[in-house]
């Protein structure tokens, strides 16, 4: 069976966008330039814009640092919901909130910090988040977005079925991009935030990636099969849906390859997380 680097949830073969990245790729050298970045001193109000199950509240939790109030906000209840019951196992009092990172239920300045990650992405109206990103947080405090970029990820392979299949999911999540009219986010956070106030002032690269030596198993294809399922649906136009047929036939040849191949298999994706830095100006 192959051994896998990271996550299948990461798979460029599944998705157009890192979906879940968050929980999957966080490590404590993210955590440590979290806090180095975020400056949390005794008093400081510091929120979370998409907490997922509340991972960044644990592990910055972790880092024992005093007297510092931490807020998540998810979209998702049911991740609200996890995320309270993960930080309060950990002993930790963090406030929840269900809420929409383009409506952010706060005050003008009510936080000294400001984070995302892996969140901007799924937004339609980026513009709109980045602003209330920048209202929220008072002058002088802190931001940090991180993001991928989507539109730029390497892939290599093996067998030659291998570049077939990689070029078929290129062009299926093109498509799948264009018609809900997304653009990459991660290379454009400084200039979104200068737009809105922030002034720039780090941008850190970190890599991602995924590897597979020896041939996947059953469930790395099934996953990959009901992940295009899932995303082709009866809105999505003649195109997408021719394209996702021609990928999931490719997709059956380069499992088969893949199989044959046996231990001598390899797959490895690469991409970038853009982790940028800003603080928000006075007023």
């Amino acid at each position: 069976m192959g051994r896998a680097g990271l996550t299948t949830s990461i798979d460029i073969l599944t998705s157009p966008t890192l979906k879940n990245l968050r929980e999957r790729w966080w490590n404590d050298e993210f955590t440590e330039f979290l806090v180095e970045t975020l400056r949390p001193r005794p008093g400081n109000r510091i929120l979370d814009v998409g907490c997922g199950e509340g991972l960044g509240e644990v592990s910055i939790g972790r880092r024992q640092l005093s007297q510092i109030r931490m807020v998540g906000i998810d979209l998702a209840l049911n991740k609200v919901t996890q995320a309270r019951r993960e930080t309060t196992a950990h002993n930790q009092r963090i406030g929840f909130a269900a809420a929409d990172a383009v409506a952010l239920p706060f005050r003008d300045g009510a936080f000294d910090s400001t984070y995302c990650v892996a969140v901007l992405q799924h937004v339609v109206d980026v513009n709109a988040a980045v602003a209330e990103f920048a209202r929220v947080t008072r002058a002088q405090g802190r931001l940090v977005a991180v993001e991928p970029d989507n539109a730029s990820r390497y892939a290599y392979c093996s067998v030659p079925s291998g570049a077939s299949v990689f070029e078929a999911a290129a062009q299926l999540f093109a498509a799948v991009v264009a018609e809900r009219a997304q653009r990459p986010v991660g290379p454009r956070l400084a200039e979104l935030f200068v737009q809105h106030g922030i002034e720039a002032v780090d941008v850190r690269l970190f890599p991602v990636a995924l590897t597979f030596l020896g041939a996947p198993g059953a469930d790395v294809w099934k996953i990959r099969r009901q992940a295009i399922e899932r995303l082709v649906d009866a809105r999505s136009s003649a195109t997408v849906r021719s394209l996702a047929e021609q990928y999931l036939q490719l997709l059956g040849i380069y499992e088969a390859d893949a199989r044959k191949a046996g231990d001598g298999f390899v797959e490895i994706q690469n991409t970038t997380l853009f982790a940028t830095v800003g603080q928000r100006r006075d007023t």
